[in-house]
């Protein structure tokens, strides 16, 4: 019998790692639009907040590069600052900050925020919790005083009434502070607060943009402004003399910062739906409880991050199988 074999051809199977698709996108593009998408926010702090604004806002940007320059080039590895997360990381730590914040509580926040808080993990996508909140977490901890917002601007002369919302209503109780604030006022950025953070409208617009071009995904940002209004109008139907409805604590903060920015950052964040949707709504749950019983005027920094800690068990959750298990099939 004759036996035929085919020539074998010099092929070579290459293996390698997920992912195995490619969309287009790359980090530069996509911290590109995040920083676009921030945009109106910073843009009305600016105006309201006018030069030290823009100082703390530069500083706070050009440092948070420079950490990851530096780190990178002493670990002997490839400078990466050219993909931007470091750039968003500065960027959203001083829209964090108020504008009249000293410089060197600037480049610190940036250090604890860049070093600690990503670089130390592995760099870009190995973080467990949010740099810019780790950042801003030990910051507050550690000079409470430089984030009173109230103490800030003391010497800012505003056309709208200088005290911060969260602040008023946890000293005098909702029922006192209900003819400060009105809903147009705090959605238009008439409030003292944060750099970047005041303007809900503005931040409403960056976080539709983002979720419309596809680089957060909806169901944290949705679940999270949902636990939000759903947490706080059951203390305020409890007891409407001290606990705030829900419009101020929406429009007020860090919250809608939190909401589009910080919550779904995708290092500290899930990746499957059903996951997404818990850690939003909770993540606003907690926060609305720091609020009202805990002893922080505004809980985003720390609600988020507590989901951040438990972020894996949540990712674990999976919806059970439609059917059932059929043996010797």
């Amino acid at each position: 019998m004759l036996e035929w074999r085919l020539p074998m051809k010099p092929y070579k199977l290459t293996v390698s790692h997920a992912p195995f698709w490619h969309d287009g996108d790359s980090l530069f593009k996509t911290n590109l639009n995040i920083m676009m998408a921030a945009l109106p926010a910073v843009i009305f702090g600016l105006f309201q907040f006018r030069a030290p604004a823009l100082g703390v806002l530069a500083l706070s940007l050009s440092s948070a590069m420079a950490w990851e320059l530096i780190v990178t080039l002493a670990s002997g590895k490839k400078a990466s600052i050219g993909d931007l997360d470091s750039a968003v990381i500065g960027l959203f730590l001083g829209m964090m900050l108020p504008a009249t914040a000293p410089w060197w509580m600037v480049i610190i926040g940036t250090f604890l925020a860049v070093v600690l808080g990503k670089m130390i993990y592995g760099g870009i996508g190995a973080n467990p919790f949010n740099p810019v909140l780790l950042g801003i977490a030990i910051l507050t901890l550690s000079w409470a005083t430089h984030l009173d917002f109230d103490a800030a601007y003391i010497n800012y002369d505003f056309n709208f009434t200088a005290l911060a919302p969260l602040a008023a209503v946890k000293a005098k109780g909702a029922l006192a502070v209900s003819d400060l604030f009105s809903l147009n006022d705090l959605v238009m950025g008439k409030q003292v607060g944060a750099i970047g953070t005041t303007f809900g409208l503005g931040l409403i617009i960056g976080g539709v943009y983002l979720i419309l071009r596809g680089f957060v995904r909806w169901e944290i940002p949705v679940s999270f402004i949902i636990g939000i209004i759903f947490t706080s109008l059951c203390f305020n139907l409890a007891n409407p003399d001290k606990y705030a409805g829900p419009m101020i604590h929406l429009f007020s903060g860090y919250t809608l910062f939190g909401a589009f920015f910080l919550a779904p950052e995708n290092s500290s964040s899930p990746v499957n739906k059903i996951p997404m949707l818990i850690f939003g709504f909770c993540a606003a749950g907690m926060i609305i409880l720091m609020r009202n019983i805990g002893a922080y005027d505004d809980g985003t920094v720390l609600g988020i991050l507590l989901l951040n800690v438990v972020n894996p068990l949540i990712d674990a959750i999976r919806p059970k199988a439609l059917g059932k298990e059929v043996r010797n099939a």
